[in-house]
């Protein structure tokens, strides 16, 4: 977590001294405000990152003599079968797309995204996978 932090307080440097160029230069103030935000963001988060550092154990990016599988784990489970993200990416296009041509295509997509959403929730509720 300690480059973590490092890496995102030296970036809130740069974007701090973009912000101050940027702001003399253009004289545009809301390009000027996004990156005095985007500074201020940015710092936040170097602060945290580097704060929490000191209160946990150091992570295997911490020691320069690490390997890489020293902080190899589970990363979880996925699905190796599932139909409900193409439901899910079928009924979201057809949302995005009535914002072009006409809130009426929404009728359409929303059973698809529920079935969707629905499906992918109590996937592993039924069949073999169901609790007796």
């Amino acid at each position: 977590m300690k480059i973590q932090g490092k890496m995102f307080i030296w970036l809130s440097i740069f974007i701090l001294a973009m912000a101050i160029l940027y702001g003399v230069w253009s004289k545009e103030p809301a390009g000027t405000t996004a990156l005095f935000l985007a500074f201020g963001l940015s710092i936040m988060i170097g602060y945290y990152l580097a704060f929490t550092a000191r209160r946990v154990d150091a992570m295997a990016q911490d020691d320069k003599e690490a390997d890489v599988a020293d902080e190899a784990g589970e990363v979880g489970f996925f699905s190796p079968h599932s139909w409900q993200p193409l439901s899910l990416a079928i009924g979201g296009a057809f949302a995005f797309l009535a914002v072009a041509l006409g809130w009426w295509l929404l009728y359409f997509s929303l059973p698809l995204i529920l079935i969707g959403v629905w499906g992918w929730v109590f996937e592993y509720y039924r069949g073999e996978n169901q609790n007796q």
